[in-house]
């Protein structure tokens, strides 16, 4: 099931501009667009912005703490940064295999 925007607004009692700001702020909002271009949201995504709610305007938690706790109740994983000396020596690693499947395709004799 999933909800106009304005539907999440009277429900949860916040101005669109800010479930938008929070579907930017938090990767595990999922705003979608209809084929007419209206925004919708499915239930989760109602429930995590009502616990947002609670946890930012009554808790008073930072993002970063209203975020750890959503991905923890909800069972979301946010994706964990590699370390940049990781991510290199991955990407060379591709880039020698891909060198590699290129020399290969070279020697294989071409139709014509």
């Amino acid at each position: 099931m999933v909800y106009k925007i304005e539907e999440v607004c009277r429900l949860v009692q916040l101005p669109p501009e800010t479930i938008n700001r929070w579907a930017e702020e938090f990767p595990f909002l999922h705003v979608g667009l209809t084929s007419k271009g209206h925004k919708v949201l499915r239930r989760q995504d109602v429930e995590i912005i009502k616990r947002l709610k609670e946890l930012l305007l009554k808790e008073r938690l930072t993002l970063a703490g209203a975020k750890r706790k959503i991905e923890e109740e909800f069972g979301l994983k946010s994706q964990r940064e590699v370390h940049p000396d990781k991510l290199r020596k991955i990407l060379i690693e591709v880039k020698d295999r891909l060198e590699e499947i290129k020399e290969s395709l070279e020697k294989i004799p071409r139709k014509r």
